[in-house]
């Protein structure tokens, strides 16, 4: 669909609209005599050492001026809000944060959580690896970048502002406020798509550098029954209106600074503090400053990712600036090496203080890559200084703004000591796996290891593509590393997958009936209550109320009984669809639709549940203050026995820190803290409490519950739960896994499921104090007394071993018979698999055959070098003759028969092969 898009500006300040004549899109200037869009790669960058903002602004400065000029609008003026978490915490499609628009995705613009302003602005931190591979080559990409932003909601019947305003706003903050020349600003439309929706959207243009999109967000993915009369494509795909109306604004703020400084990249003006050391480090000679600007100039106008060819980009450089193209690699490559890294560490520094932690899953992954090939490009430039160090130059130069960075300090510059320490033992081990996956390559012919290879090194291993080039050449094998391999890793780790659940109960069948009335929520003590039958599916009754809890954020769902004319039938099941609560019975015959029934819920199994869901809240406040605030709640199971909690956690939880956690937790069920739940509208409890209310996950819903433990824990869950932190009781630690990288789990009990636990342990400790006759007391300094000496008499017995294995040794030689030039050995033994291995060993010569058979079934063959067989082919002899099965090399070979019986006829049928 093709939009022309005029607005009141352009039509009153005698704007023309054009064609490019490079790219043909069509594009609003002041200028008749222009003929170019003002996009790379139809414009080169024209402010390069010839600054397009009179002024210099720093980051800080750039970033205050928008604030402060959307808030202050005499007309439109805006809500200022706080940036939001890199890692999104409020939705569960997409793994880090890339626009500001994401921040008010899904909720804000399905209507089903109100803005937290209308009109905002914000300044928000945005991570995309879409780039990666053009980070630190063209001058303008970034993995990290702040996406200045002043958003819209046109709500059904609440206007706020559109397309002319939008455009006006801009304009007026690129003139007024940067004094920018309004001649040599474009607006170029581009309709825009993005995470479902679609819309309208200008490129603002200014010298060769896009500074910022103005999109009008005003259509959503079409779904497949949609009417045709209301469907539009655009950029290939189907969409439908949306009843609310988005502008959806994204300000480079680092490309407006650069655009204030003229510096040759944006690295240089927002960088700097990081770049200029790694520079002296490195010991880098000062480039010709022109042939930084005319590869920054050229470079603006490529894409990796599209052109795939960095050696056509340094072969138009070259030309221009009059060197060969190896004089050019060699003095721009450390530069661009050092941009990269400056970048990628930026990133590193606000994913780990917004709670990332480096694994081989998800934003993990993601912060794995950055800092492995941060590693790689320090290695290039043949600096061993620490990725830690360069990560403490960011804290130490962003923490003013983002003063979270140096509350994090200590625990996001362990977290990168810990990722150096395991990339160099992957590197240790991963040269083997290299040789060894090369060796079978050349054995099929094949000279070159294949992209696909490429990615599982790294994906499996952590194996970077040219740490595998470097290997590979050494063993005379090609590598070709496509330029744009860490954006194809990075778009592959980035994609979510849709898991469906069964679908328990049409939801059709349901869609006419009232919600629940959910009594469990009313009094969470209510054991028995009355209710009517509005509806039975299948196995399923669905009742008007209920105190029966469905599955749900880790509590399993309540079981008991209704009672119909005087009958129990038993609830097996009880689940949630949409805010209909169904029922599974034992005999759904009893139920009629209309008739009242008595509900009774096992007690017993719901209060073990609500001390478990209570004790799991308790436990997640006493793990954040031990271990820090990068943890953060990654599943959890309750049951009545035990409960379970996954946490992000960078190392093991030691045992002290164990008995820190354990001890705080409990401390705070003995000083009975309340616990209280409400329900708040999601913006209004987000800005109450923050993100970390999702420790559970996402929670659906214009309104959202909230439990709060008094100054402990603040978390959105559903779940059923004590009105004070003494009803918990006792809180155990049992044990703790690591269930995958990255991830720790707590296994735990509370209540009488603790005192079963410590009744178990005391029982263990009666029985071990028995079996060693001493109390429990005693039991260590008696068991590590009775340790020692097994050992002692272990070490005798290996030494008796010994002695009577070269007995025994001696004793088979004496036994050997001759068979033409062949010796012969043929016995049944004492001994383990083991045993009898180590004999055939000593006893191989290379005119010999060795076969022992032990009376337990191990057998244990050995043949010469001399001997016209082979050791595997004698034991599929025996298994042949006595079952069993075995095998081996071509000296030595070994297994187990199943019939010991026929141990000498194996013997005599092996010896006949030699007569």
């Amino acid at each position: 669909m093709e939009f022309i898009m005029k607005t009141r500006m352009f039509e009153e300040e005698g704007w023309i609209r054009k064609k490019c004549k490079v790219c043909g899109k069509p594009f609003w200037t002041l200028d008749p005599d222009r003929e170019t869009c003002g996009d790379p790669p139809c414009d080169e960058y024209q402010f390069i050492g010839k600054p397009g903002i009179p002024r210099k602004y720093t980051l800080d400065e750039m970033r205050e001026k928008f604030l402060r000029f959307f808030e202050k609008h005499e007309i439109y003026p805006h809500g200022r809000v706080k940036r939001y978490p890199v890692l999104p915490r409020w939705r569960d499609d997409v793994l880090l944060v890339g626009a500001s628009i994401m921040d008010f995705q899904p909720w804000v613009i399905s209507g089903e959580a109100d803005p937290p302003a209308n009109p905002l602005v914000i300044s928000q931190p945005s991570i995309r690896f879409t780039d990666i591979d053009n980070v630190g080559i063209t001058g303008r990409h970034f993995t990290i970048f702040e996406m200045m932003a002043h958003h819209a909601f046109n709500y059904p019947g609440k206007p706020i502002y559109w397309m002319d305003e939008t455009v006006e706003l801009a304009f007026e903050f690129f003139t007024k406020e940067l004094k920018m020349k309004p001649e040599d600003i474009t607006f170029k439309e581009n309709p825009w798509a993005g995470g479902g929706n679609a819309g309208p959207a200008f490129e603002v243009l200014y010298r060769g550098l896009e500074v910022a999109t103005l999109v009008f967000m005003q259509y959503k993915k079409a779904p497949e029954n949609a009417p045709q009369d209301q469907v539009v494509v655009i950029k290939g795909e189907k969409y439908i209106p949306m009843e609310t109306k988005v502008v959806d604004t994204g300000y480079g703020l680092e490309r407006l600074v650069w655009m204030s400084q003229g510096t040759p990249t944006a690295y240089d003006a927002v960088l700097g503090y990081v770049v200029e050391p790694l520079k002296k480090m490195a010991g880098i000679e000062k480039i010709d400053e022109k042939i930084l600007m005319e590869n920054s100039r050229l470079a603006g106008m490529f894409d990796i990712e599209d052109l795939g060819d960095l050696r056509y980009l340094r072969e138009q450089v070259a030309k221009r600036v009059g060197i060969t193209v190896e004089e050019l690699e060699k003095a721009i490559r450390p530069y661009e090496l050092i941009y990269a890294i400056a970048d990628h560490t930026k990133a590193l520094t606000f994913m780990l203080a917004d709670g990332v932690v480096p694994s081989n899953v998800k934003a993990g992954y993601l912060a794995r890559l950055l800092i492995r090939k941060s590693i790689r490009h320090l290695r290039e430039l043949g600096l061993e200084v620490p990725l830690s160090e360069i990560v403490a130059l960011h804290i130490k130069e962003l923490h003013k703004t983002f003063p979270e960075f140096k509350e994090m300090e200590d625990i996001i510059l362990e977290m990168i000591e810990l990722e150096e320490k395991k990339y160099a033992e992957t590197l240790r081990r991963g040269s083997d796996l290299v040789r060894r996956e090369i060796a079978k390559l050349k054995k099929k012919g094949i000279k070159e290891i294949p992209v696909e290879k490429l990615v599982t090194f790294y994906e499996s291993h952590g194996l970077t593509p040219e740490i595998v080039k470097e290997i590979a050449e050494k063993e005379g094998v090609k590598v070709n590393i496509p330029d744009n391999f860490y954006s194809m890793v990075a778009k592959e780790a980035e994609r979510t997958k849709e898991e469906k659940g069964e679908e328990l109960v049409d939801f059709e069948l349901l869609k006419d009936l009232p919600d629940t009335r959910r009594l469990y929520y009313e009094d969470p003590f209510m054991k028995e209550f009355d209710a009517k039958v509005l509806r039975v599916i299948k196995d399923w009754v669905i009742l008007d109320a209920t105190a029966f809890y469905p599955e749900g954020g880790g509590q399993p769902y309540d079981t008991g009984v209704l009672i119909v004319n005087g009958r129990e039938v038993k609830v097996t099941n009880v689940q949630k669809v949409g805010k209909v609560i169904i029922h599974k019975v034992e005999d759904p015959g009893a139920f009629k639709e209309g008739m009242i029934v008595h509900g009774k819920i096992d007690w017993k199994r719901r209060i073990q549940h609500m001390r478990h869901h209570t004790g799991t809240h308790v436990l997640m406040g006493a793990l954040v203050r031990v271990l820090g605030r990068h943890v953060w709640q990654a599943g959890s199971q309750l049951t009545t026995d035990w409960a379970r909690l996954d946490i992000s956690h960078y190392k093991r939880i030691s045992e002290e820190e164990l008995k820190e956690i354990e001890m705080l937790a409990n401390r705070i069920v003995m000083e009975d803290r309340k616990v209280t739940w409400e329900w708040l509208p999601r913006t209004t409890a987000e800005q109450k409490y923050g993100f970390r209310l999702y420790q559970g996950g996402v929670v659906p819903g214009r309104e959202i519950r909230v439990v709060k433990i008094e100054d402990w824990d603040v978390q959105a869950c559903g779940g059923t739960h004590l009105p004070s932190t003494g009803l918990v009781g006792p809180i155990k630690i049992l044990r703790t896994e690591r269930i995958q990288d990255g991830v720790e789990r707590i296994i735990f009990a509370c209540g009488e499921a603790a005192i079963r636990e410590w009744q178990k342990e005391r029982d263990l400790l009666k029985k071990a104090s028995n079996v060693l006759r001493v109390p429990p007391e005693k039991l260590p300094e008696t068991a590590e007394r009775f340790f020692n000496e097994w050992k002692e008499a272990r070490k005798e017995v290996d030494k008796l071993k010994k002695e009577l294995a070269r007995l025994l040794v001696y004793e088979l030689e004496s036994k050997m018979q001759k068979i033409g030039s062949i010796e012969f050995i043929g016995e049944v033994v004492e001994g383990s698999m083991e045993d009898l291995r180590e004999l055939v060993e000593k006893l191989k010569k290379p005119k010999r055959v060795v076969v022992l058979i032990s009376r337990d079934g191990y057998f244990a063959v050995s043949v010469g070098s001399e001997v016209g067989v082979e050791a595997n082919e004698l034991a599929k002899k025996i298994t042949l003759i006595a079952g069993g099965g075995g095998g081996g090399r071509r000296d030595i070979a070994q297994g187990k028969v199943k019939d010991i019986s026929k141990a000498k006829d194996v013997i005599e049928s092996i010896k006949s092969m030699f007569s």
